[in-house]
């Protein structure tokens, strides 16, 4: 398997949360574990066949980590790995940069 070479930190950062998706995962497990439910509640308008791609990819990445209890009815609760927390973390300025512009951003024409 080819070694992932990049080209500065942005660029391996991107290439984890790139997506439509992915950082509004993190960020709905930012306040602990959730089932897939309550995740996808906390989630709107992600189908069900798009968070369980996403939660893969970020399980493989090392940002999520899936716990499965072995119960009736089966439960799985999904929560943040510390790589995890350390990026949502890193998100939030990007997130507030968002709010306080998002007027603007709201205005500009769809391409």
């Amino acid at each position: 398997m080819k070694k992932r070479s990049y080209s500065c930190g942005l660029d391996a950062a991107v290439d984890v949360v790139g997506g439509k998706w992915k950082a509004l995962i993190l960020w709905g497990l930012h306040d602990g574990p959730r089932r897939f439910g309550e995740l996808r509640r906390a989630v709107p308008g992600i189908s069900e066949k798009s968070l369980i791609i996403q939660l893969r990819e970020m399980e493989h990445c090392g940002l999520v980590n899936r716990e499965v209890y072995h119960q009736v009815p089966p439960r799985v609760d999904y929560s943040l790995t510390d790589l995890g927390q350390s990026l949502n973390q890193a998100l939030i300025p990007l997130g507030e940069w968002g709010e306080k512009n998002m007027e603007i951003i709201e205005a500009i024409p769809a391409a």
